[in-house]
């Protein structure tokens, strides 16, 4: 499976960029940053056919995604843990003229696979449309230097090019996160751009052709209140690619714990992979009241209103290893990781509350092991 927006599998920590001062700190570096060495590892072994601008082939992009061991000796760590034809068919999409939607529920690493995707094809993942109610036209496509605007009128030096018209005159990879989440009006500012890949600057009678090695990877939910549906003339310019939830609860596991343990190191925490008895737990339950049955398929529950995703798993044990670093013995404990349940699963104060009771008193408490876990859970506040 994935990671969330960050069900992804990592494996650094921090790095310098420009800002905050020389050599400061990044809390989170961008993917071609933190993965430096690898991409540069892959380009140096990559001896393979590379479409357009691309800093590497389709078969590096693939293995720098899913991992694996180059001739030199060096180790790719997996980005992403899933079916490999899902990144494959995603890797041949962007070779072609077809742009990319990643489509999935909340918490399946769309933003991450886009993140890293774009890196590791364009050597850099900033060229980025953040989607949002209140994402207008212009971030789309370009805005306007209003100073030099009003001193000199419309001009190529006024205008200001947006992430997308910028990918097409450089032959980069553009990124727009949460597609669904802008209006539909403005969704629609890409259909010219995917069809004719052009974008027209009617105030100057131009237009800005892409070049070769241009496209756009987006992500799109359907499950989140709030969302705008795609047009079918949009949707026709996409191949889209669903991403899923982890197979397998040890599929799950594995993806939580390794990106635990990337977050916690960058954060100086304790290792994430020392409190597995734990991240099983949080994933078990998760998966359960998700798939609404015991895993042992005996019990029928009831679903709670939250998606429960790997990305909520990731986030709840790594608050769990906060609080077991500075308020405990640096060991993650059922105390540590059962408040934090408790919040990513009550979101509905009045129906989710019940739902959780039920769970504590018919599962949790009758549960081989979980005794601790249930006491955990009843000083929570259940």
């Amino acid at each position: 499976m994935t990671m969330p927006e960050t069900s992804a599998v990592s494996a650094t920590s921090t790095s310098t960029g420009p800002v905050g001062g020389a050599g400061a700190e990044v809390l989170r570096p961008h993917a071609e940053d933190a993965f430096a060495d690898e991409l540069a590892a892959l380009a140096a072994a990559d001896d393979r056919p590379r479409p357009p601008r691309w800093r590497l082939s389709p078969w590096a992009v693939a293995t720098y995604l899913l991992g694996g061991t180059l001739p030199d000796g060096t180790v790719v760590t997996p980005k992403y843990v899933g079916p490999r034809r899902i990144v494959e068919v995603a890797v041949t999409t962007l070779a072609t003229d077809r742009a990319l939607l990643l489509l999935g529920v909340p918490g399946t690493a769309k933003t991450w696979v886009s993140e890293h995707l774009a890196a590791a094809v364009s050597g850099d993942s900033t060229l980025l449309v953040q989607g949002t109610a209140g994402t207008p036209e212009e971030a789309i496509r370009y805005g306007w230097d209003y100073a030099r605007l009003l001193a000199h009128g419309p001009s190529r030096d006024a205008l200001v090019a947006g992430p997308v018209m910028r990918a097409m005159a450089e032959g980069m990879t553009a990124r727009v996160e949460e597609l669904t989440r802008i209006p539909a009006d403005v969704q629609d500012s890409l259909i010219t751009i995917l069809s004719e890949k052009t974008l027209p600057i009617p105030e100057l009678g131009q237009e800005v052709q892409a070049v070769r090695g241009f496209n756009v990877i987006a992500t799109a939910n359907d499950r989140d209140r709030g969302i705008n549906d795609l047009s079918s003339a949009l949707r026709r310019r996409f191949n889209t690619v669903v991403l899923p939830l982890p197979a397998s609860a040890e599929a799950e596991v594995e993806i939580v714990s390794r990106r635990v343990d990337q977050i916690g190191r960058s954060l100086d925490l304790p290792g994430g992979l020392e409190g597995i008895a734990e991240i099983r737990r949080v994933v078990t339950v998760f998966r359960e009241l998700r798939d609404g049955v015991t895993a042992d398929g005996r019990t029928k529950l009831k679903s709670p209103s939250g998606t429960l995703s790997t990305a909520e798993a990731i986030s709840v044990v790594t608050n769990g290893l906060a609080l077991a670093a500075h308020f405990g013995d640096g060991v993650l404990r059922p105390g540590d990781v059962a408040s934090g349940i408790l919040g990513a699963v009550v979101r509905d104060p009045a129906a989710d509350r019940v739902i959780w009771q039920e769970y504590v008193e018919t599962v949790v408490r009758e549960r081989d092991g979980w005794k601790d876990f249930y006491r955990a859970c009843r000083e929570a506040g259940v």
